[in-house]
């Protein structure tokens, strides 16, 4: 089990549904378990912008941590030994990325690229992603240039509880756009990440730093001069 201080993220065994959006996850869902026994994905845990480490590599496990300002432990149950065992840490990509440089002269790194890769090939549908983009863009004309791919992007990734992949998401329906740049802007724009590292409620941190969301939403939508 995790330390006191460390953010869990569990693998499920059987159907998951989230409480906090409703959506049915299915099996082997990605959660965070609140307050009540509540369950929460990723997307409404605020953690669907870190990518996953299989545990494997002691030095590029340890770099990650170092360098990610987030990161969670990630855990499954284990029927033969009747517990839950490590699987691997969610850690921030530019984290993840440092420490694979710094530990490029491993085989196995470099072969962990290899399948990053491939994932990513496999699971993006460029089509859809795009037209997420466009309807990010529509709706924020005035954020950043690239920062529409770069929402669509992560927001759609066949992963456990990411936005993207709801049915409201597919539709393209302007609430599940707003609410994958309102969380994009959180994680970007705010100290929202460092806040809850410092161990600090998720609902107090999301408090905190929801002025400076609002703001920088008017501003990308052209609700306020630049």
């Amino acid at each position: 089990m995790p330390t006191k201080n460390e953010i869990a993220v569990f693998i499920t065994s059987g159907a998951a549904s989230c409480d906090e959006c409703k959506e049915e996850l299915g099996r082997g869902a990605w959660i965070r378990t609140l307050e009540g026994r509540r369950a929460a994905c990723l997307s409404c845990a605020d953690l669907d912008h870190l990518v996953f480490l299989p545990a494997g590599s002691v030095a590029l496990t340890r770099r990650s941590k170092k360098y990610s300002a987030l990161w969670a432990v990630v855990l499954k149950w284990s029927r033969a030994r009747k517990r839950y065992e490590r699987q691997g840490l969610l850690v921030e990509e530019s984290a993840l990325d440092r420490a694979e440089l710094e530990c490029l002269a491993d085989e196995d790194v470099r072969a962990r690229q290899r399948a990053r890769a491939a994932e990513l090939r496999s699971t993006e549908d460029e089509k859809f992603i795009d037209s997420f983009a466009t309807r990010v863009r529509g709706l924020f004309p005035n954020s950043p240039p690239g920062r529409e791919s770069e929402i669509a992007s992560h927001a759609c990734k066949k992963y456990s509880g990411r936005v993207g992949r709801s049915a409201s998401a597919k539709s393209l329906e302007s609430s599940a756009v707003l609410f994958a740049v309102r969380a994009h802007v959180r994680h970007t724009e705010t100290p929202y990440d460092e806040l809850l590292f410092k161990g600090i409620d998720r609902s107090i941190a999301r408090h905190e730093v929801q002025s400076a969301v609002d703001s920088v939403l008017d501003r990308w939508a052209g609700n306020v001069r630049q």
